[in-house]
C-alpha cells in the first residue's frame, strides 16, 4: 500500500556567518576624505570620485599619481590640499579614507573619524578599518564586489577576472536601462504586466548582450506584455532538470530558473546541494515522489503547481535528471494547458548520461552499440511492466539504461534472458549517480540482481546494461580477484 504524504514547505536555511557585511554605498555628490598622497591614495581617491563622491585629499607631498587622478576625475571633483589632515576636516565627511606607513599615525586618523561617526578605511591596516575595498567588477550600474576579508588578495583578483571574463561588456547598458521604470509605469501596465515586460527584457538582455537597448526594443516588449491581455495575470510554472545531483550539471537556464522562481516545488530525489542556486526568499516545497516510499498523490501535486501559478506565483517544478525521461512532465504539462497557464521546459542531464560521464564510459561505440534505450524498470502500479519490447533488451547492439529498477530487476533480468538476452552481457549498477557518494557494483546481467541484493546500495539506482561496458566490468573483476589474492 503506497504511503501518501502532502506537500510540505522546506524552510530556507539560516544565513551563514558572513566575515564582512556586503553594502553598495551612495557616495554621489557626498564628501569623501583622503589621508595621504601616495599611489594607493591615489587609486582610493579615483575609485570615490568614480562613485561620484566630492574627494578632498589632504597631503603634505601629493605623488604623481594623485596630481594626475585629481587633474582628470572620473565623476566627483578631487581636491587636493597641500597640508597635513585635521580632526576637523573629517567632520560631515560620508567615509575616510587613511594612507599612513605607521600604526601610530593610523590609529589617530581611525579614533578622529569614529569621534565625528565618519566609517574609516586605512590602507592596508585592516585593524583600524570600520569597511573594507573588495575587488571591483564594474558593469555600473551594475557593480559587484568581491571580499575575502583581506586574507587573500590574490585570490579576490582572480575571481574578479573570471567574471570579467562572464560578464559582456554591454551588461552595463542593459542595465542602465532601469531609466525606463517611469515609462513603463506611465504605459497603464498592471504590477503583472510590468513584471512580465522585466521577464522580456532580462531574457533579451541575457541573450543579445551586446546590442544597445533602444526605445524599439521598449516598445515592442510593451506590445509584447499587452498582446498577453489577461493571461498577464498568471503566473507560469517552469519545470526544470536538476540533473542527477552534482549541482554542477545544472544548466545556466536551469540556473536562471531557480534564480527568479516565487516558488519551488521538488522532490526527494533532488540534491540539496541544487537548492542552494535557487532565490533565497523563494518558497521552498517539498512534494516528494520516491519508489516505493511516502509520496504526494500527482493530482496534488499538478493542483498546487497551477494554484500557485493562478496566484501570479513563478513556479519552478524540480526534478531529478531530465524531466522529459520518466519525470511525470506530460501529466503536469497537460494539467498547466487545462488551467491556462504558460508552461516551460528546461532540460536536465539524465542519470544514464550523468553516470556514464562519471565514469568515463561511453553509452555507443561504433563497434559495440548502434542504438541507446532508455526503460523504466516499474509500472504505474510499481510492479514489472510487461509490456517491455523485450527483444529489443535482447538485442547485443543496443546499450539499456534501466531506470527505478530496484524491486523488479530480478524478474526483469529473468524475463528478458528468457526472451534471449546473454546473462552474460555486462551490466553496471549505479547508485546516487555523480554524487560524491557514488557507488557501483560491475557484474554480468545474469549475476546482477545477486549482487546488488548483497551489496544494499542507497536509492536512487541504475542499471545500464551492454557490451560498451566490457572494459568497467573486467577491470571490476580484476580488483575483486586482487581483494581475494591480497
Amino acid at each position: 500500500m503506497d504511503m501518501i504524504r502532502t506537500p510540505s514547505e522546506t524552510r530556507p536555511g539560516r544565513m551563514a556567518p558572513l566575515a564582512r557585511l556586503p553594502v553598495f554605498l551612495a557616495l554621489e555628490g557626498k564628501r569623501a576624505v583622503v589621508a595621504g598622497g601616495s599611489p594607493a591614495a591615489a587609486w582610493k581617491a579615483e575609485l570615490l570620485s568614480a562613485a561620484g563622491a566630492r574627494v578632498e585629499v589632504y597631503a603634505e607631498t601629493p605623488s604623481d599619481e594623485l596630481l594626475q587622478i585629481a587633474g582628470d576625475p572620473q565623476r566627483g571633483a578631487i581636491a587636493v590640499n597641500r597640508r597635513a589632515w585635521t580632526a576637523e576636516d573629517l567632520a560631515g565627511a560620508a567615509v575616510a579614507i587613511g594612507a599612513f606607513d605607521d600604526d601610530e599615525s593610523a590609529a589617530m586618523f581611525a579614533e578622529a573619524a569614529r569621534t565625528w561617526g565618519v566609517p574609516v578605511n586605512v590602507i592596508d591596516k585592516p585593524a583600524f578599518c570600520d569597511f573594507a575595498f573588495g575587488a571591483v567588477v564594474n558593469r555600473s550600474p551594475l557593480v559587484i564586489g568581491i571580499s575575502t576579508d583581506g586574507a587573500a588578495p590574490v585570490f579576490a583578483q582572480a575571481i574578479r577576472a573570471k567574471l570579467e571574463a562572464l560578464l559582456p561588456k554591454g551588461f552595463a547598458d542593459w542595465a542602465a536601462a532601469a531609466r525606463w521604470r517611469s515609462a513603463l509605469k506611465a504605459s497603464g501596465l498592471p504590477f503583472s504586466g510590468r513584471r512580465k515586460f522585466w521577464q522580456l527584457f532580462t531574457a533579451h538582455a541575457i541573450s543579445n548582450p551586446d546590442s544597445e537597448p533602444t526605445q524599439n526594443d521598449f516598445e515592442r516588449f510593451v506590445a509584447e506584455v499587452k498582446g498577453l491581455g489577461a493571461a498577464t495575470e498568471n503566473g507560469s510554472v517552469t519545470l526544470v532538470g536538476a540533473g542527477p545531483g552534482d549541482p554542477e550539471l545544472l544548466t545556466l537556464r536551469a540556473v536562471r530558473a531557480l534564480q527568479s522562481a516565487d516558488v519551488i516545488l521538488f522532490d526527494d530525489l533532488v540534491s540539496r546541494d541544487v537548492l542552494d542556486f535557487a532565490r533565497r526568499e523563494a518558497r521552498k516545497m517539498l512534494v516528494g515522489k520516491t519508489g516505493f516510499g511516502p509520496s504526494c498523490k500527482q493530482d496534488d501535486i499538478n493542483s498546487l503547481m497551477v494554484s500557485l501559478a493562478k496566484q501570479g506565483k513563478r513556479v519552478v517544478r524540480l526534478k531529478g535528471g531530465d524531466p522529459l525521461i520518466f519525470g511525470r512532465a506530460a501529466e503536469e504539462m497537460a494539467a498547466c494547458k487545462a488551467g491556462n497557464i504558460a508552461v516551460d521546459v528546461v532540460p536536465g542531464i539524465t542519470a544514464a548520461q550523468g553516470a556514464a560521464a562519471k565514469l568515463a564510459l561511453p553509452l555507443t561505440d561504433r563497434k559495440h552499440a548502434r542504438r541507446l534505450q532508455y526503460v523504466t524498470g516499474h509500472a504505474k502500479d510499481g510492479a514489472l511492466p510487461m509490456d517491455l519490447d523485450w527483444q529489443s533488451l535482447a538485442d547485443p547492439a543496443t546499450t539499456t539504461a534501466i531506470y527505478m529498477p530496484t524491486k523488479t530487476l530480478a524478474a526483469l533480468v529473468a524475463k528478458a534472458v528468457e526472451q534471449g538476452l546473454d546473462p552474460l552481457t555486462p551490466a553496471l549498477a549505479i547508485a546516487r549517480a555523480t554524487r560524491p557518494d557514488q557507488a557501483v557494483v560491475a557484474a554480468p546481467i545474469g549475476e546482477l540482481p545477486a549482487r546488488l541484493a548483497q551489496a544494499a546500495l542507497p536509492g536512487p539506482l541504475l542499471v545500464m546494461l551492454g557490451r560498451v561496458f566490457s572494459e568497467q566490468a573486467g577491470a571490476q573483476n580484476v580488483a575483486r580477484a586482487d581483494q581475494k589474492a591480497g
